[in-house]
């Protein structure tokens, strides 16, 4: 079930909790997820998606790279 689903639910005057229940998460999850996802619609959803794992790729790079940079300077130094 969705967020869109839920917001369905609540607007059939059925009872706020219960469809935040049948998605399985607590409420503040719930209003946590519609305050970072609410506006959203589907293709910003999935370039969102995008973005977060090209951010992550990216930050793996760096981080293989600081590693690389740190070995690097350590094995001139000669303290092996």
């Amino acid at each position: 079930m969705t967020l869109r689903e839920v917001e369905v639910l609540m607007g059939q005057s059925m009872p706020q909790i219960d469809p935040i229940r049948q998605i399985n998460v607590t409420e503040q999850t719930y209003y946590r997820w519609m305050k970072k996802y609410g506006g959203m619609g589907a293709e910003q959803l999935k370039k969102l998606k995008r973005l977060q794992k090209k951010n992550e790729r990216l930050r793996r790079a760096v981080s293989d790279l600081t590693l690389d940079k740190l070995i690097l300077r350590e094995a001139t130094s000669g303290n092996f």
